[in-house]
């Protein structure tokens, strides 16, 4: 019995080790990155026509204020437009929303998805040079605009802003603020770093026009639509830059509920990629050499950090009490490796915000994380909507 726990562990070992190294070595690379230069373009140069889309389910609580705020641009007012893909909001918010100077685009699903949303609008919008695609909860800087819009100057196709918290109110908030940014830093910076494409992260990102209503015909998933995009895209051999310094800010989740149910609907898309372009990824890099894609599908059998901690814990605990100390060592040295990588990708002014909530609320969410398996065939079949709070 003891000989087949420990085959077991050690075969457990050997998968989180993985894990565990892929992790840390896009941390350490996420330190070397040269950042790349797009210099501003001449004035003489024409301005690029860029659609902002704001897909909107039931965010009658946010979505005139973002609506507004999105208005607010370095970037030339006569080269961009809001577009507010309305779907499910209330009469009263739409009587807002006309008060602005952006387009409201009203839809009706009996089952709403992302994907049916912007191919709707698309459908009916005008040509574009670059579609930006933003949550209803977000905020750009206030030269997002104008920052996005100089990799495709320089010839980019897809482009990644950076999407920071705009909220660290509870201890959630924090924990998936340095969640956040830890992704930004290993799978952009990272990434980046060594010539492989940034992951893209559902909002904040750019695209040539015509290659985004193109990619999003042959999109009609419930969620997760964004990982399709992007294994579509580097399957096709696109290129996705990361511009750390174009900042759009998001809200985090404040409560555990709402974690569980955005962790849910992230792990039922993760699950459904990896299994359909798991072989055509392996068969893309064998055949073609393409390393991104291939990348992109190994990134989907990693366990998600919290769970990846929470499993290293307890082999540690269990080869502790079973006294098996090379395994023991085994685990206490992933569980540092792991804890390097994450101090690395995580910015000093969220280290500084980690107390004892931070630290006790951990357990709670690695609990969350089990229990979220549990809704994935709910997530395949249905949009699971993380609601938003009013904008402070």
């Amino acid at each position: 019995m003891i000989y087949l726990l420990q085959l077991l562990l050690v075969v457990l070992l050997t998968y989180t080790g993985v894990c565990t190294v892929y992790l840390l070595l896009f941390a350490i690379a996420g330190h070397f990155k040269k950042k790349t230069a797009f210099p501003t373009q001449p004035a003489s140069q024409p301005q690029s026509r860029i659609a902002v889309l704001i897909p909107a389910y039931r965010e009658d609580a946010v979505i005139v204020e973002v609506a507004r705020q999105a208005l607010i641009q370095s970037y030339d007012k006569n080269y961009f437009e809001v577009i507010i893909i309305a779907d499910s909001l209330q009469s009263e918010t739409l009587r807002q929303l006309q008060t602005y100077p952006v387009r409201v685009i009203t839809v009706h699903f009996p089952e709403s998805t992302k994907a049916k949303a912007l191919n709707t609008a698309l459908h009916q919008l005008p040509d574009y040079d670059i579609a930006l695609v933003l949550d209803a909860d977000n905020i750009m800087d206030f030269c997002f605009l104008e920052k996005i819009h100089q990799p495709f100057v320089q010839g980019s196709q897809v482009v990644q802003g950076h999407r920071v918290a705009k909220n660290t109110n509870t201890a959630v908030a924090v924990l998936d603020a340095i969640s956040e940014e830890i992704n930004n830093h290993i799978f952009r910076k990272g990434h980046r770093s060594i010539g492989l494409s940034a992951a893209l992260i559902g909002s904040g990102m750019a695209f040539e026009y015509r290659l985004f209503k193109r990619l999003m015909t042959s999109i009609h998933t419930t969620g997760g639509f964004d990982k399709e995009l992007e294994l579509l895209l580097l399957k096709q051999k696109y290129t996705i830059e990361y511009l750390e310094d174009a900042l759009v800010y998001d809200e985090k989740v404040q409560h555990t509920q709402a974690f569980r149910q955005q962790r849910t609907r992230w792990i039922a898309a993760q699950l459904k990629y990896l299994k359909r372009y798991f072989v055509p990824g392996l068969q893309a890099l064998i055949v073609k050499g393409n390393i991104d894609f291939f990348d992109k599908v190994c990134q989907m059998t990693l366990l998600p950090r919290i769970l990846l901690m929470g499993f290293l814990g307890m082999i540690c605990l269990i080869t502790g009490i079973i006294n098996t100390p090379s395994l023991l060592i085994a685990g206490i040295l992933q569980l540092s490796g792991l804890m390097i990588a994450m101090l690395l990708a995580t910015p000093m002014h969220l280290l500084t915000k980690i107390s004892w909530k931070e630290i006790l609320s951990l357990p709670v969410l690695f609990i969350q994380f089990i229990l979220s398996f549990t809704g994935i065939r709910q997530a395949r079949s249905k949009f699971i909507h993380t609601e938003h709070g009013k904008m402070k």
